[in-house]
């Protein structure tokens, strides 16, 4: 009478866990792309800050 309930439980039980997983995977790829454009950023920032401090000084 109950042989339905391993069935269910179990699709069901993959589902959630299978959603679980794609959004902790799409997180950690996300932040990953983050910090690797807020690296880029500040590295753009470093150079524009440098070329300014040539100019001023009268580097070429």
């Amino acid at each position: 009478m109950y042989d339905w309930f391993p069935i269910v439980f179990f699709t069901f039980k993959i589902i959630v866990l299978g959603t679980g997983m794609y959004f902790a995977i799409k997180w950690h790829h996300d932040q990953a792309k983050k910090d690797a454009q807020e690296k880029k950023d500040e590295q753009e920032k470093k150079d524009e800050q440098e070329r300014a401090r040539k100019r001023e000084a009268g580097e070429p």
